[in-house]
């Protein structure tokens, strides 16, 4: 047996290096097949694009002026002392859009809601705007303001609940379902949502609340207004009494959302800062909602290279309202520039006097206009818009009546304004060319100011994709 073992030494080692060089080859091949790109299988998701249905496009305006405390039997009733003017438009070719009426809190007082269908797959532009003059012994003034689209969030800056002052803040809800309205007030104390500050605004109706309801002693207060199930278009009417002498009345329309940079054109200083007045004819409000952070705020007058004078640097606490006194500006038009790093809410209060007669304005920051879009101008004195060009390239302006019966172009070169004289009682298209601008309407006159921002036109719906 012995003759057999050097040949199972030599069959055993056979299959030992057989199988080593096996596993050998494996090793290679798996690494191998690791290390080359396999062919590769994919499949593209199944998805539809689609562009949605265009919506009609609805503004609601702020109706007749109010006033407070006329019959005596009823001291917290409110009267309409003057019914708002009209103004309204569509592109040229386009049809007239459906004009309605809100519920008013009060007989007499009228609030207009336009509704444009779109037309042809795409949506309609309307622009419009009302005016109202008043002369009564508890309210005197001229005020003016843009209709506008309802908003889920929106911010009021201006008016006071301190001696003298008579404020209200107007909600409307043109939807047909109610919505749910909180109104934040921002003040002294900070950020409160006061008792009465939950109210339902039912549908295709119109409430005014007293703002010294909301927060009484308030000199510089700030609201925020936040709806649920309906957006509202919010509204501030203030006014103003001296020792028994009204002086002033405005309605002022809300700003979108805070911002870093507030750009507000068209401020219109009618006193000479030499008058010898006590009084603050230009005063900036500004509110920081979140942070604590300093703004910077520069007036430039209309057309010139550099502001009217240094800017002023201002602390702004966290939720903390804060007026600011712009001493020394000669009569004539304005843009006022605020920057901060954190966002921020403000407006500008002018005023024509502190006597018999005056009158006041709050002037609110522009939102980027960067579409062509319809301006209406009311009926009432001298006006125009004024047009500011915040960006990097120089803008080619045109304006062009609805109606055909004038235009006219301008350029503005980067980081300038300018000035557009305007028809009382005329729409206008305004055309920048693709370029981002910023513009807002100032009308002025004999114991008359007002003056509002310009908002853009809706663009078009952009496409999106659907996975099933």
């Amino acid at each position: 047996m012995s003759d057999r073992l050097p040949f199972r030494w030599a069959t055993t080692g056979t299959r030992v290096l057989a199988g080593t060089l096996v596993a050998a080859g494996f090793v290679v091949a798996t690494v191998t097949a690791v290390a080359v790109p396999w062919p590769a299988v994919t499949r593209e998701p199944v998805s539809i694009v689609a562009v949605p249905a265009p919506e009609a496009n609805i503004l609601a305006c702020d109706g007749a002026l109010l006033v407070q405390g006329r019959d005596a039997a009823a001291a917290g009733s409110l009267t309409a002392a003057a019914p708002q003017a009209i103004t309204s438009g569509v592109p040229d070719g386009a049809p007239e859009p459906t004009q309605g009426q809100l519920a008013a809190p009060v007989p007499d007082s009228v609030a207009a809601v336009f509704t444009a269908l779109p037309q042809g797959g795409e949506r309609t532009d309307v622009a419009a705007a009302g005016s109202a003059t008043v002369t009564a012994p508890d309210l005197i003034g001229f005020a003016a303001a843009a209709c506008r689209p309802p908003l889920m969030e929106s911010w009021l800056v201006g008016g006071s609940t301190t001696t003298g002052a008579s404020d209200l803040v107007i909600l409307a809800n043109p939807g047909a379902v109610a919505s749910t309205v909180q109104l934040t007030v921002y003040g002294t104390a900070g950020p409160t949502v006061p008792a009465g500050g939950d109210l339902v605004i039912a549908p295709n109706s119109q409430r005014a609340i007293p703002l010294s309801g909301l927060a009484l002693g308030e000199a510089s207060p700030v609201i925020r207004v936040t709806a649920t199930g309906a957006p509202v278009v919010a509204a501030l009417q203030t006014s103003l009494t001296r020792t028994l002498l009204p002086g002033g009345v405005d309605q002022v329309g809300a700003m979108i959302v805070p911002d870093p940079q507030l750009l507000i054109p068209g401020v219109t200083v009618t006193l000479d800062p030499g008058d010898g007045s006590s009084e603050a004819g230009t005063v900036v409000r500004l509110l920081s909602p979140s942070a604590d952070t300093t703004a910077t705020v520069t007036a430039t007058a209309v057309g010139a290279s550099g502001p009217a004078g240094e800017p002023l640097s201002v602390p702004l606490p966290a939720g903390m309202p804060v007026d600011l006194e712009l001493p020394g500006l000669a009569p004539g038009e304005y843009t006022v520039r605020v920057t901060a790093d954190v966002p921020l809410v403000g407006a500008v209060w002018e005023t024509t006097g502190f006597g018999e007669g005056s009158d006041f304005a709050w002037y609110m920051p522009a939102p980027e206009i960067a579409v062509p879009s319809l301006v209406a101008i009311p009926a009432g004195p001298a006006a125009a818009i004024i047009v500011a060009n915040p960006s990097d390239s120089d803008a080619q302006i045109v304006l062009e009546a609805v109606d055909g019966s004038s235009s006219s172009q301008i350029t503005v070169a980067a980081g300038r304004d300018a000035r557009l004289s305007v028809r009382p009682g005329t729409v206008y298209s305004l055309d920048a060319g693709g370029v981002p601008i910023r513009a807002g309407v100032t009308m002025s006159g004999d114991g008359e100011l007002a003056g509002y921002p310009l908002w853009s036109a809706d663009q078009a719906a952009k496409p999106i994709t659907v996975y099933p």
